[in-house]
């Protein structure tokens, strides 16, 4: 809207003269579309502004950065956990308005590669970062690598990806958790002999790999009274575990415990509970959940090691709001901290 006689008669073909580009250029610039260099986008704002061209309102519009568009990958299916996590990328809008960004969350399947890659390759057309949960495979490896020399940021969620350059990793120190897992489980069990069991997700999330070896490496040096069974993978479904669990309760009647590495823990508590084994078989999970709470009030889960769901996310959106700004990624950045979560300290 313009003011005055004078100011009514400028328009576009006066802004482009005075910037020295043409009309195209300034239509271009004031309708946020790409392809002009920053120097020419700060002549063309400058002229507008030097002419009245754009009330104050619309200059302040017109100044400011296009949103970063960040799209978060999750693995589908039955991990409350995750589907959690998707929940408040799509309901923190409000919050991520001070970092200038658009998020949106898209689920898929989450234990094949080849999809991934494709899911990658496919929102980096239109996003100016992506952060999801890496499969440890050479595909991925490659795609993300791509993306790099594209100029897309890349950051790992929860399971890391090694040798690659995706911009940084939010989530756990896995091993650690791992080890804690295994201090809790040997505690708990205290002085008795047995067979403790592990599933995890799959083999193929480096963080559920870094785990089942931190459990193994502690109980191997502080719990000898503990013999570790094979592990066995239930891609974070709730049905899996469930048959999962049977299946090692009947096998192995002497099991003390069981380590859920990854989620979908209702199914192996449902199993413990059918079996009468709920309340004297110590049971370990990951990810505070409506589902894990119950079980944690009801004594069938022992403990919980749990990544905050909120900080996950923000921190996330400051690492890509850090590279927009040319700033180190992790600026400002809190590490992620393990929380150990039992019956008694509920939050």
């Amino acid at each position: 809207m313009k003011v005055g006689s004078e100011k009514s008669r400028i328009g576009i073909a006066e802004v482009a003269a005075r910037a020295g580009v043409s009309t195209a250029t300034v239509d271009r610039v004031l309708n946020h579309r790409p392809g002009v260099r920053p120097a020419t986008v700060q002549a063309v704002l400058k002229a507008a502004a030097d002419l009245g061209y754009l009330p104050q309102d619309d200059l302040y519009r017109a100044l400011r950065p296009q949103p970063m568009r960040l799209v978060f990958l999750l693995p589908a299916g039955t991990n409350r956990f995750l589907n959690m996590l998707g929940d408040f990328v799509s309901i923190a809008h409000d919050q991520f308005e001070p970092f200038n960004v658009q998020c949106r969350c898209r689920y898929i399947e989450g234990f094949n590669p080849q999809i991934l890659v494709e899911s990658l390759l496919r929102e980096s057309r239109r996003a100016d970062g992506i952060a999801f949960m890496a499969l440890e495979h050479p595909l991925v490896r490659e795609a993300v690598n791509t993306l790099a020399e594209k100029n897309v940021h890349t950051l790992t969620l929860i399971s890391d990806l090694s040798s690659s350059r995706r911009a940084a990793y939010v989530g756990l120190d896995n091993r650690a958790a791992g080890r804690s897992a295994g201090l809790l489980m040997g505690r708990f069990v205290g002085p008795r002999a047995g067979k403790v069991a592990m599933i995890a997700g799959s083999r193929n999330y480096r963080g559920h790999e870094e785990r089942e070896m931190g459990f193994q490496h502690i109980l191997e040096e502080k719990f000898p009274n503990l013999t570790v069974v094979g592990l066995r993978e239930g891609h974070d479904d709730a049905s899996i575990n469930y048959r999962q669990s049977k299946q090692l309760l009947k096998q192995y009647p002497d099991l003390v415990g069981i380590y859920n590495i990854g989620g979908a823990s209702d199914g192996v508590a449902q199993a413990l509970k059918e079996a009468g084994r709920d309340q004297n078989t110590v049971f370990i999970g990951h990810g505070l959940t409506p589902d894990t709470r119950a079980l944690l009030v009801d004594g069938s889960l022992d403990a919980l090691l749990n990544q905050n769901l909120h900080s996950t996310i923000m921190n996330s959106v400051r690492i890509f709001a850090n590279l927009r700004a040319g700033r180190d990624a992790m600026a400002g950045v809190e590490p992620m901290h393990i929380s150990v979560v039992l019956n008694e300290n509920l939050p």
